[in-house]
């Protein structure tokens, strides 16, 4: 994993904004109707072309294909894996901000990835269509060949955060249901490494989860589950260098209270026993954007990198340099500027239809946030 050796390296979470067209084809495969298979695989594979582009254009350093292939950045699974037939049904379970702001939580009934219809597991996981994962891959790869950027990386689904979008009916205990998960999941993984990819597992599942999943619990009770989920995710990475990994943890993509959040300090300890070296981590939402303050009193593992945002994905402000500048200088000050890359809060299209950022005012953020790396490394360097 690259590292900000000589000035701030950018970078966001994943998940990116699709086209109009991409959407319509992406809208028939998950309302299982049917559709040219061959012509929505060349729409992907120029999305991801397209994507780069874009990327490029904006200053982004470390790119990705923006989950353009993918209708949520979660569930894409149950397209590859069995077990995953059953009834389509919203799953999502009230989050504690819903019970203390009703009326809030009564206008939230936009598409997104809280209210798109899932199946629940109710059957053995294996794979099914191994291919897509392959086609992910080799459409990356391809598109980035010959670009002048630092480092490409993928996404891909950590065993809780499918687990808390589709729901285990059919292993005895969670934990099973969890191991199982891993043990298919494992195989992406691996693949993504091997092709040369910086591998990013997404893990909101390691705190989002407390404030719906895990509500009826105590924060002491919540940890140990997310201790479960920390092990279960290193079972899955084992064998895979650290170098070639980041994590990515945040509090849901959701423009809400957000007030019963568990908090970074809580959690942190926890969460840097991951085995990737790479930290992505909400910094810059109202809510969580204080917690820079936590790397005073915690003292960043030898190795690891923090990729804190600087830029909120919920909100169409687009951040002043200056601002973000001032973020990513927060961070460089305590953990040094050689550990910091500027990232985003979550994803700009965590599913598909159901984002709150435009798609220009997002690329105009992502070119915000370029040129506030520029400001902060004038700075450090």
């Amino acid at each position: 994993m690259k590292r900000s050796d000589s000035r701030i390296l950018t970078t966001h979470t994943g998940s990116l904004p699709r086209s109009p067209e991409l959407q319509d084809l992406l809208r028939l495969r998950e309302d299982q109707q049917s559709f040219d298979e061959a012509a929505f695989q060349a729409s992907i594979r120029d999305a991801v072309g397209d994507i780069l582009d874009r990327q490029q254009n904006a200053g982004i350093d470390v790119v990705n294909d923006g989950e353009q292939g993918r209708s949520q950045y979660a569930t894409y699974v149950k397209e590859r894996l069995t077990g995953f037939e059953g009834e389509r049904a919203v799953r999502s379970r009230p989050r504690l901000d819903d019970a203390d702001f009703p009326d809030f939580a009564a206008t939230q009934v936009h598409m997104s990835s809280r209210n798109m219809p899932q199946p629940a597991c109710t059957g053995p996981i294996a794979w099914k269509d191994w291919p897509a994962v392959e086609r992910d891959i080799a459409n990356l790869r391809e598109s980035a060949a010959g670009r002048e950027v630092e480092e490409v990386f993928m996404t891909a689904a950590s065993p809780g955060v499918i687990a808390n979008f589709l729901p285990n009916e059919y292993y005895a205990t969670e934990e099973e249901y969890l191991y199982a998960l891993a043990e298919v999941m494992k195989d992406e993984y691996n693949a993504i490494a091997d092709a040369g990819l910086i591998l990013q597992l997404d893990c909101p599942d390691l705190a989002m989860t407390r404030v719906s999943q895990f509500s009826h619990l105590s924060v002491e009770e919540f940890k140990q589950i997310i201790e479960m989920h920390v092990e279960v995710i290193n079972y899955a990475l084992q064998g895979i260098d650290p170098e070639r990994m980041r994590l990515h943890v945040c509090w849901g993509n959701t423009e809400g209270p957000h007030h019963h959040d568990v908090p970074l300090r809580e959690i942190v300890d926890i969460v840097l026993r991951a085995r990737p070296l790479g930290l992505s981590i909400e910094g810059a939402n109202p809510r969580h954007g204080h917690e820079w303050k936590v790397w005073e009193d915690v003292t960043l593992p030898e190795g690891k990198v923090l990729i804190p945002g600087v830029l909120d994905t919920t909100t169409n402000f687009i951040e002043h340099p200056e601002l973000i500048a001032q973020r990513i200088l927060n961070y460089a000050n305590v953990v040094g500027r050689e550990n910091v890359i500027a990232g985003s809060d979550c994803g700009f299209g965590t599913s598909a239809w159901g984002r709150k950022v435009e798609t220009n005012i997002a690329w105009a953020k992502l070119a915000s946030m370029a040129e506030g790396a520029r400001l902060a490394t004038q700075e450090l360097w």
